[in-house]
């Protein structure tokens, strides 16, 4: 493939600025989820996991939609971060990154999940046996045990987001060089006649940022499943 355009290399840009920035707020919210689910017990566990991968089921239109009610100018959470942060989220690449930090989420808590329910917790008893506090346990035993599944969570998370499309054009709309990134650049292509050309170079670079997502995702996985079996020996 020929070397990007300038409008190519805009639109690649934006879609992994929106996703870095998806990300970064979703990881904090991610981890502490998956660390709720995998160790906590309580009444309304299951209506809470039902939540959080409700996106994965929804139509992303909906999701869309519901972001919009909230986030909107004259939503409760889009009102009130407006007035006291000046943060908007329509029609803005800010919105963009809402939108797939949303549909990104169900994977990222699944994969932290994961990850966290197979921490042998007798290493943790161990570490406190012999004097460690709580957060130092966390931080010289849970932490990096679970590290790599956390990784392959936010590797998936950011696959997912680069490819988000339906929440994005719904809430925040398809403006180039604001919210244009990779799906909806190829989505506008489509409705131009004799785009054939530009379509394949977008989807071409769409596969290939996707595809090492993936790799990075799988690679991170074994070594967190051969992690785990080290420490089981």
């Amino acid at each position: 493939m020929a070397a990007l355009t300038p409008e190519e290399w805009q639109v690649l840009v934006l879609s992994l600025k929106v996703s870095g920035v998806a990300m970064a707020a979703a990881l904090p919210l991610a981890f502490a989820l998956a660390w709720v689910l995998a160790r906590w017990r309580f009444p309304g566990k299951v209506l809470l996991d039902a939540l959080v991968h409700l996106p994965l089921v929804l139509p992303p239109v909906v999701t869309g939609w519901l972001l919009l009610i909230a986030f909107g100018t004259n939503g409760p959470l889009g009102r009130f971060l407006a007035e006291w942060l000046g943060l908007t989220f329509i029609f803005r690449w800010t919105g963009a990154a809402l939108a797939a930090a949303v549909m990104a989420l169900p994977l990222m808590v699944r994969a932290m999940r994961l990850s966290i329910e197979a921490v042998d917790r007798r290493l943790e008893s161990a570490a406190r046996t012999l004097g460690a506090g709580r957060w130092r346990t966390f931080a010289s035993v849970t932490l990096p045990l679970a590290m790599p599944g956390v990784l392959a969570g936010l590797v998936l998370g950011l696959a997912r987001s680069i490819g988000e499309f339906g929440a994005t054009i719904t809430f925040a709309s398809n403006i180039p060089g604001e919210t244009q990134t990779l799906p909806l650049a190829i989505y506008s292509a489509l409705q131009m006649p004799g785009s054939e050309w530009q379509v394949t170079r977008l989807a071409v670079l769409s596969i290939l940022v996707s595809v090492v997502a993936l790799v990075a995702s799988e690679w991170l996985a074994r070594r967190s499943g051969q992690g785990s079996a080290h420490h089981a020996l």
